[in-house]
């Protein structure tokens, strides 16, 4: 691949013992194989010491042994394939006690973090805590794509909606996004503008910098000031078919305490699609 068109090099996967686990997984190694990046995957599962070293194929098939009956075939052979020889390798890493500052601890090497989707209905043991999304991605300063539990998995490439602020979480967030943004077929920027600061001729603009890295896209512009953006974000999502959302991820962290603004907040309980983040 030509490497003007990518930056990712260095990928790192949040695995649980859910069913969507497997998903997750096919999807992340289609991006790594599309940007000739390298893999690594940790497993977030607080019944067993995460594997160090390659696990055997028996090792895997104990980690979906919790999943839906009608999900472990295919995902079974998905964990075969992937520890197969000749199969494009995943290095796996250990999570330690605490799997949010191990992840932390390993992203400062990673180009893009993958995440899951809470699933506020599991109940099960091995799955991921709460908070670990948004944990994760206002600590440790990385990017992170966050997959829904349910939606459309295809290449985040198609049609990508920027939802824009003109705030430095927002301007990571698409900085971030620049290897999808490049390929994209159509993308969308809807720029809140309800309590924006006045815009003078000559100003740099979103449109100005995505056509600096050769990148056409359509502006549409929200003047409402919503109670919650995020259910703007979801829903003009919606409406332009994207299939990817690119916004920035607002809150602070003290120590272990997490407070979310309401639009990030909305999207990580709501979102259908996959959602590309930078705090």
């Amino acid at each position: 691949m030509d490497p003007s068109v990518t930056t990712l090099r260095s990928i790192l996967l949040q695995l649980d013992a859910t069913s969507i686990s497997a998903a997750r997984l096919e999807f992340t190694r289609n991006v790594a194989l599309r940007h000739d990046a390298t893999l690594f995957a940790m497993f977030i599962d607080s019944r067993r010491e995460e594997p160090t070293q390659r696990p055997s194929f028996e090792d895997s098939a104990a980690l979906l042994q919790q999943m839906d009956r009608g999900d472990i075939n295919r995902a079974t052979s998905l964990f075969d394939d992937a520890l197969s020889e000749g199969a494009r390798p995943v290095h796996w890493l250990s999570s330690g006690a605490d799997p949010v500052e191990a992840f932390c601890r390993h992203a400062l090497y990673a180009d893009l973090l993958v995440l899951g989707q809470h699933d506020l209905s599991a109940r099960l043991s091995g799955s991921v805590p709460a908070n670990f999304v948004e944990s994760v991605v206002m600590a440790s300063g990385k990017p992170a794509l966050i997959l829904p539990l349910a939606g459309d998995l295809g290449a985040p490439d198609r049609d990508v909606l920027i939802g824009w602020n003109a705030t430095p979480q927002a301007a990571r967030a698409v900085t971030a996004a620049l290897p999808w943004l490049r390929i994209a077929r159509r993308v969308h920027v809807l720029e809140s503008v309800g309590n924006a600061a006045p815009h003078h001729a000559g100003d740099l603009d979103i449109v100005q910098y995505l056509h600096l890295h050769g990148i056409e896209s359509t502006l549409h512009r929200d003047h409402a000031a919503p109670t919650d953006a995020g259910e703007v974000l979801l829903s003009f999502a919606s409406a332009v078919g994207a299939n990817l959302l690119v916004m920035g991820c607002y809150g602070h962290h003290r120590t272990r305490e997490l407070v979310l603004g309401g639009a990030s907040r909305t999207v990580l309980g709501a979102m259908t699609l996959p959602v590309l983040m930078a705090h």
